[in-house]
């Protein structure tokens, strides 16, 4: 039996942009939706907060001295379109998924409903948030963990492109090493950024785990659920 049952799993909107500059990468997103699917099929509740930086970068030069606001709505726009990129590749894989938006755009997503999100993950269907929290100057870290104490879910899986929360950045110093765990204050003691503040705030006080891993680590997603070592465990 897996060791976890009900996961909120935070994917940046990087993750999805392979070696491309910026835009979505259609062999990458099928290799994470098929992690994504292995793990539903082992009956674990999966939910899904992306993020819409790949998508964002594009027009990033545009933004700039726009309103920190608007720039953000744009941003939220941004993980819509990401997130019905992955909804529509889980169901072309086989994989029952809903999308629900933070933010009302009823002709393209569904609403974000509490009750209705729950309904979706008994059912064994993958549910992926889009548009963050549907307030700006709020990143999706802060709607990941948001989502996740919402939802009940027993930890928040960052996937990232590094295999877990190091002592110092192991790209700049090789004698870096990693942490199997660590606490939240340590982790705020240590200013080790494995989440921005307000996320970081909630899920401590939440009693929110969080683990961070790597998603271009071929099957590490399986190995957290099934409650291997895999990346830096973050607890009260």
């Amino acid at each position: 039996m897996p060791a976890l049952q009900r996961i909120l799993l935070k994917l940046s909107g990087e993750a999805l942009m392979g070696d491309e500059a910026f835009g979505i990468h259609r062999g990458t997103i099928e290799r994470i939706v098929a992690e994504v699917a292995e793990v539903s099929r082992l009956g674990v509740q999966v939910a899904i907060v992306i993020g819409g930086g790949n998508l964002f970068r594009g027009v990033a030069g545009g933004a700039v001295g726009m309103d920190r606001a608007t720039a953000d709505y744009m941003g939220m726009l941004a993980t819509v379109m990401n997130a019905l990129a992955l909804g529509d590749a889980l169901e072309r894989g086989g994989t029952k998924a809903r999308v629900m938006s933070a933010i009302a755009i009823d002709q393209v997503v569904e609403p974000y409903v509490r009750p209705k999100a729950l309904q979706y993950l008994e059912e064994g269907k993958v549910v992926v948030f889009a548009a963050g929290t549907g307030n700006p100057f709020f990143t999706t870290d802060t709607a990941a963990a948001l989502r996740g104490a919402e939802i009940g879910a027993e930890i928040v899986l960052k996937a990232t492109k590094v295999d877990g929360v190091y002592t110092a950045d192991p790209k700049k110093d090789p004698s870096a090493t990693r942490y199997q765990r660590i606490s939240f204050d340590e982790a705020m003691v240590r200013q080790l950024q494995v989440m921005d503040a307000t996320a970081f705030a909630l899920c401590r006080d939440q009693n929110l785990p969080v683990r961070v891993f790597s998603i271009f680590k071929p099957g590490a997603l399986k190995r957290v659920v099934l409650g291997e070592d895999e990346g830096t465990l973050v607890h009260v």
